[in-house]
């Protein structure tokens, strides 16, 4: 199992970003995928997660209205847009792809950097 985040960088603040997460490995239409991030000195936290078909999305408060996931499950990959960026939204953002405590797979994160 293979989860490649891709994307990150450095915009000014109200700016967007486009991730990616490339998965392999395992049969990516069949798993709900979430995004998360983690802030120097913060624990990690969900950002959003999607279902299977790409119907459903749940966000947290803070990326309602900004964020979008989606995902291809013809290439097997997730996606997080991420506009009117603020500095606070700066962090490592990593995918997720979780059934159970045996089938937890993170990918090695992509940083996001959101300058004031």
């Amino acid at each position: 199992v293979q989860l490649v985040e891709s994307g990150g960088g450095l915009v000014q603040s109200g700016g967007s970003l486009r991730l990616s997460c490339a998965a392999s490995g395992f049969a990516f239409s069949s798993y709900v995928m979430k995004w998360y991030r983690q802030a120097p000195g913060k624990e990690r936290e969900l950002v959003a997660s999607i279902g299977i078909t790409g119907r459903s999305v749940y966000y947290v408060d803070f990326a309602k209205g900004r964020f979008t996931a989606s995902r291809d499950n013809a290439k097997n990959t997730v996606y997080l847009q991420m506009n009117s960026l603020k500095p606070e939204d700066t962090a490592v953002y990593y995918c997720n792809a979780r059934q159970n405590s045996k089938f937890d797979y993170w990918g090695q994160g992509t940083q996001v950097t959101v300058s004031s």
